[in-house]
C-alpha cells in the first residue's frame, strides 16, 4: 500500500489573522475553507490558483508558542516574474529576504519570510522548463 498524492502540508502560527491576511494578499492565495478541529485548533486552508494541494494554518495556543527556527522548512511557490514580483512586494512594503538569484540558462529563485518566520521560495522557473516546478 501505498500513498495516492499530497493533500496539505500545516504550519501552525501565532496570529491566524495575520498569517492568513499574508498569504492572501501578498501571495495571492485563496481560502478554501476554515474550521474548528475536534481538539480546539483553529484550522484556515488555502491554495495556489493553480495548485490541488492547499497550506494548512494552524492556531492552537494550547501548544506554546511558535518558535520557528531558521532554515528549518519552506514552502516554494512559482511565479511568472521575479521582477514583477518584487515590485508587488515593494507596494506593500516587503522586500525579499534573500535574492532574487537568477541563473544563467534562465529563470531563478527568491525568498520572503511569512510573518511567523517560516521562508517561503519563490521560483520563476527557465522558460524552457515552465510549468515543471524546476530551476
Amino acid at each position: 500500500m501505498k500513498v495516492n498524492k499530497l493533500l496539505h502540508t500545516r504550519y501552525r502560527v501565532n496570529d491566524i489573522e495575520r498569517t492568513v491576511k499574508f498569504y492572501r494578499e501578498i501571495l495571492g492565495l485563496e481560502e478554501v475553507r476554515r474550521h474548528k478541529s475536534p481538539r480546539g485548533s483553529e484550522l484556515v486552508f488555502l491554495k495556489a490558483p493553480q495548485s490541488e494541494e492547499t497550506v494548512e494554518i494552524c492556531y492552537f495556543p494550547s501548544s506554546g508558542p511558535v518558535q520557528v527556527q531558521p532554515d528549518l522548512t519552506h514552502l516554494a511557490f512559482s511565479v511568472d516574474s521575479l521582477a514583477a514580483f518584487g515590485q508587488h512586494l515593494a507596494a506593500h512594503g516587503l522586500k525579499y529576504s534573500d535574492g532574487p538569484t537568477m541563473k544563467e540558462s534562465g529563470g531563478g529563485f527568491a525568498f520572503i519570510d511569512a510573518p511567523e518566520g517560516y521562508e517561503i521560495e519563490l521560483i520563476e522557473p527557465a522558460k524552457a522548463a515552465a510549468g515543471t516546478g524546476g530551476y
